[in-house]
């Protein structure tokens, strides 16, 4: 029974969707189950945070490795939820101008709306910059021409980086008749055709394999929502 429920929840949603996603006379049937998923979406954040909140006070009492970032994490989680929660520097709207946490919490102006744009936005950054030292060295290794695979790869990978430095000007003399042979036509047509056709199979792939997932949790075949398959 405590799988049955869910599993029976989770099928009779998923079809209630597709119904309205085709049927228009059906879509506030849509609207209704999108109601309850933010009702519960609600109530899973305050789950969320409170296992967040128990997981790193357990690192930091039993002193595990690395838990000086679980103590950073509870400073910022409690400073966000305060001056989330408070509107603290939060103005008022401009329809209410009398009350003073009319506006929207995250602001620019509110201090919410200042450590996102002051903090996080600079951390984020810095992460995914960090994140191209790992594409170099990932790069480096899938270029090894060790079979004709790699060599294809590596092949084009050096003509669209060429054709993108100052290196294809040198190709601008070549004859509009042989224009395709210039290296900055060469690597506009390899992004048009060669990799466009790539990518639409890949979003194929990915359309069938979503269908097929899809249609494994409507029939209860699958069930990730209950922690296990």
């Amino acid at each position: 029974m405590k799988s049955t429920v869910p599993t029976l929840i989770a099928t009779i949603v998923g079809v209630v969707l597709i119904v309205a996603f085709f049927v228009p006379a059906t879509q506030s049937w849509s609207e209704t189950a999108v109601d309850w998923f933010n009702i519960l979406a609600g109530v899973a954040f305050i789950l969320g945070g409170g296992n967040l909140i128990k997981v790193q006070l357990e690192t930091i009492s039993s002193r595990r490795p690395g838990w000086g970032y679980a103590l950073v994490i509870l400073v910022s989680f409690a400073i966000m939820l305060t001056v989330g929660l408070l509107k603290i520097g939060v103005p008022p709207a401009e329809q209410y101008p009398n009350h003073p946490w009319s506006g929207e919490y995250d602001a620019p102006a509110s201090a919410f709306g200042w450590i996102f744009e002051n903090v996080y936005n600079p951390l984020t950054s810095t992460m995914f910059a960090l994140l191209a030292f790992y594409v170099a060295s990932a790069a480096f290794r899938a270029f090894r021409a060790k079979n004709i695979e790699a060599m294809l790869l590596l092949g084009t990978a050096f003509i669209v980086l060429l054709g993108n430095t100052a290196i294809a000007r040198l190709t601008d003399g070549i004859p509009d008749s042989l224009s395709f042979l210039r290296l900055d036509q060469v690597v506009a047509n390899t992004m048009s055709y060669i990799t466009t056709g790539a990518f639409r199979a890949i979003t194929i792939g990915i359309a069938i394999g979503v269908a097929a997932t899809a249609l494994r949790v409507l029939l209860g075949i699958d069930r990730p929502y209950l922690g296990r398959t």
